[in-house]
C-alpha cells in the first residue's frame, strides 16, 4: 500500500474571480435566543444604551461579518414590518407563526440597522411575500431609502432617522417552495409575486440588488423546475437566486458526514446550470448570480426543539452545541464557496448568535464561541482577494453516500493589494497525517507567514462557556525552500496556510 501524499499547484494567473466579501455574510432571525438574549438584553451586565450586548459586538467583529440576513427565515412570511417601528411602548405583541412564540416587537428595523452599523456590517433585508406582498415591501422599502418628502420617509425622519438607511440587498420572501411555509406558493405563483414586487421596488430605488427564493433544500421536489419557472418569470428583475441547505450527522457517520461538501457542490452547479439555461432561453445577457443565503450543520437541537412550550418569549429554539467534526465541514462549505467564487456572490450562514450560531451566550451571564467560529473567523478574515483554481492531486476514499471522495479539500485567496497568499486546507483522514507539496513558485518573493491548524483527537468534542477544548494552535511542520511548501496536515484538520511577499 502506498503511503498517503497530496500535491497541488498555485499559479497566480489561474484565477476564478475576485471574492465577494459578501459570501461571508449571516443571518438574524426573530427566532429563539437570536435576537432576544442574543445580540439584545437591555438588562445585560454589557448592554450598551440601546440595549445591545457588547460582549457579543466584538466576538461579531472578530468575524468580520460584512453583510446580515434580517428578520428571516420563516418567520418574515407573516411579519408586519411597521409592528417593529415608532415609539417601543405603542408596539404591538403579536403571535409568531413560524416558531410559534410571542413577538414582542422591541426590536425592529431602525435597532437592526444600528446594530449592524455597530458590528460593521450591511444589512440584507427580506421583506414578507407570505401574508403580504407588493405594497407592504414597496413602502419598507420607502421607508429605510427614500430621502425625504413622502409619508414613509417622512415617518422614519420622525422616529428619529434623518437620513435614509440605504439598505441595498434584498430578498423576495422566504422559502415560498415550502409547504411549511406561511404563504407557500407554487413556483409560478411565486414567480408572478416576486416580478411585481421587483418592479416596484427597482421603481422606488433602482440601485437595489433583488434576491429570489430558489429551493429550500436540493432534496425538494421541486427542485429545480421551482428555480427554472421563478427566474423565467421574474429575470429582468432579479439579480440573485437563492440556496439553502443544512447538513447532519443523524446516523453518526463521520466519513459520510465529512464528504457532504460535495453534495453542495452538485446543489451549486445545478442551479448554475438552472440560471443559465433561462439566460439562453430568454436571450438575455445578464447573467444571475447565487446567494447561499441559509446554510449550516443544523440537527443536534431537534429532539430538543419538540420540546418546548408555545407562545413563549425567545425560548432556547434550534440551540446547536457544534462539536469538531461539524467544524471539519463547516471548513469544507468554505473552500467550496470560495471554488465557486465566480457564480457564489452571496451567502449567510445562518444563523449569527444562540440560533445554529457560531456565537452563544447566556441569558444575563457570558458568552463563547462554538468550534464553527474559527473555521468561518479564518476564511472571513484571510479569505478576501482573488479565488485561486488549485490544481490537486488528493487520495480518495468511498462513503456510505459518496464514491471518491478527495480525502483533501483545497481553496486559495491571493489578496494582492497586501501582496498576501492564503492556503485553506481540511485533512478528511480520521486516522492519518496527509503530506501535502504545494508548488508555489509563481509567487516569487512570498514568505511563510504561519500555519493555522484546528484540530482534536474527540471528534465529538465541543466548546462551553467554561472550556475552549476546540481552538486554533500553530503547526509548526511547514516548510517553504524554493518555491516549494512541505506540509504535514494533521489526521482530522482544518488548516490556514499563510504566505506574504518579503520586504526584499
Amino acid at each position: 500500500m502506498s503511503k498517503l501524499k497530496a500535491t497541488m499547484t498555485l499559479d497566480k494567473s489561474y484565477q476564478i474571480d475576485k471574492v465577494d466579501e459578501r459570501i461571508y455574510g449571516s443571518f438574524i432571525e426573530h427566532l429563539g435566543r437570536a435576537v432576544y438574549g442574543g445580540i439584545y438584553e437591555p438588562s445585560h451586565p454589557q448592554a450598551d444604551e440601546q440595549g445591545f450586548r457588547k460582549d457579543v459586538i466584538e466576538l461579531v467583529k472578530e468575524l468580520n461579518v460584512p453583510i446580515v440576513r434580517y428578520p428571516g427565515g420563516n418567520m418574515v412570511s407573516a411579519y408586519n414590518w411597521e409592528d417593529g417601528i415608532g415609539p417601543k411602548e405603542d408596539r404591538p405583541r403579536r403571535l409568531e407563526l413560524a416558531w410559534r412564540t410571542i413577538e414582542t416587537n422591541e426590536v425592529g428595523t431602525n435597532e437592526f440597522v444600528d446594530w449592524a452599523k455597530k458590528v460593521g456590517s450591511e444589512v440584507m433585508m427580506a421583506v414578507n411575500l407570505g401574508t403580504r406582498g407588493i405594497d407592504a415591501a414597496r413602502n419598507l422599502l420607502e421607508y429605510t431609502n427614500h430621502p425625504s418628502g413622502t409619508y414613509w420617509s417622512d415617518l422614519r425622519r420622525s422616529h428619529g432617522y434623518e437620513e435614509p438607511h440605504n439598505i441595498k440587498t434584498w430578498c423576495l420572501g422566504n422559502e415560498m417552495d415550502g409547504p411549511w411555509q406561511i404563504g407557500h406558493k407554487t413556483a409560478y405563483e411565486y414567480g408572478r409575486l416576486a416580478n411585481e414586487t421587483g418592479k416596484a421596488m427597482k421603481l422606488v430605488d433602482p440601485s437595489i440588488e433583488l434576491v429570489a427564493c430558489g429551493s429550500s433544500s436540493s432534496e425538494m421536489p421541486t427542485f429545480p423546475e421551482y428555480e427554472a419557472t421563478t427566474l423565467d418569470l421574474a429575470y429582468d428583475h432579479l439579480d440573485y437566486i437563492s440556496l439553502h441547505q443544512y447538513y447532519g450527522n443523524r446516523s453518526d457517520d463521520t466519513p459520510n458526514f465529512l464528504a457532504k461538501n460535495l453534495t453542495m457542490d452538485h446543489f451549486i452547479k445545478s442551479v448554475i446550470a438552472t440560471c443559465d439555461y433561462i439566460k439562453a432561453k430568454r436571450r438575455s445577457k445578464k447573467t444571475i448570480k447565487l446567494s447561499f443565503d441559509e446554510w449550516n450543520v443544523w440537527y443536534h437541537s431537534n429532539d430538543a426543539d419538540k420540546q418546548i412550550e408555545p407562545w413563549t418569549i425567545a425560548p432556547p429554539q434550534l440551540e446547536d452545541h457544534y462539536n469538531f467534526e461539524d467544524a471539519l465541514l463547516i471548513g469544507s462549505l468554505l473552500i467550496t464557496f470560495l471554488q465557486h467564487a465566480d457564480r457564489v456572490k452571496m451567502a449567510a450562514m445562518a444563523q449569527l448568535v444562540n440560533v445554529i450560531a457560531p456565537i452563544m451566550t447566556e441569558n444575563e451571564g457570558r458568552s463563547w464561541k462554538q468550534t464553527i467560529f474559527y473555521p468561518y473567523m479564518h476564511a472571513s478574515v484571510y479569505g478576501r482577494g482573488i479565488s485561486l483554481k488549485t490544481v490537486l492531486s488528493s487520495p480518495k476514499y468511498d462513503s456510505r453516500d459518496f464514491t471518491d471522495v478527495p480525502y483533501v479539500d483545497s481553496a486559495a485567496v491571493h489578496n494582492e493589494e497586501k501582496d498576501e497568499l492564503t492556503i485553506f486546507l481540511v485533512n478528511k483522514h480520521l486516522e492519518s497525517t496527509m503530506p501535502i507539496d504545494i508548488d508555489v513558485r509563481s509567487f516569487d518573493g512570498y514568505e511563510l507567514v504561519e500555519h493555522i491548524e484546528l484540530v482534536s483527537d474527540d471528534l465529538k468534542a465541543v466548546n462551553t462557556v467554561d472550556h475552549q477544548a476546540v481552538a486554533p494552535q500553530q503547526n509548526t511542520n511547514s516548510k517553504l525552500d524554493g518555491g516549494m511548501l512541505t506540509a504535514q496536515l494533521s489526521k482530522a484538520s482544518w488548516n490556514v496556510i499563510r504566505l506574504k511577499k518579503g520586504r526584499n
